[in-house]
């Protein structure tokens, strides 16, 4: 089965940084665009960041120059490190896995669980 498990959450002042993994299982990990994910109660999932499978690399405007997303292909990860942190950043981040659909199989869109990230003094 295909699993993401996100890590490394928590509570940070403004100003902290955290560092946040996913670790993918169950799918070809070179295939795969790898990203992260947030979302606020009662608001829509937005994109934070993502990474294609060849190392290109996209970001959200309200974290471009404080956020860098990487990938780990040996160790089938995906990392987020995050600095100068805002109280704006608190949700919960979740990590995402999708390829296009292949000759023989549909595309796949896969989600992890969740990791909460709270930034408060």
């Amino acid at each position: 089965q295909v699993q993401l498990v996100e890590s490394g959450g928590g509570l940070v002042q403004p100003g902290g940084s955290l560092r946040l993994s996913c670790a993918a299982s169950g799918i070809t990990f070179s295939l795969y665009r790898m990203g992260w994910y947030r979302q606020c109660p009662g608001t829509q999932r937005e994109l934070v960041a993502a990474t294609s499978s060849g190392g290109g690399t996209n970001y959200g405007d309200s974290v471009k120059g404080r956020f860098t997303i990487s990938r780990n292909t040996a160790e089938n990860a995906v990392y987020l490190q995050m600095n100068s942190l805002k109280p704006e950043d608190t949700a919960t981040y979740y990590c995402n896995a999708f390829r296009l659909p292949l000759p023989t199989s549909s595309f796949r869109d896969y989600w992890g669980q969740g990791t909460q990230v709270t930034v408060s003094s």
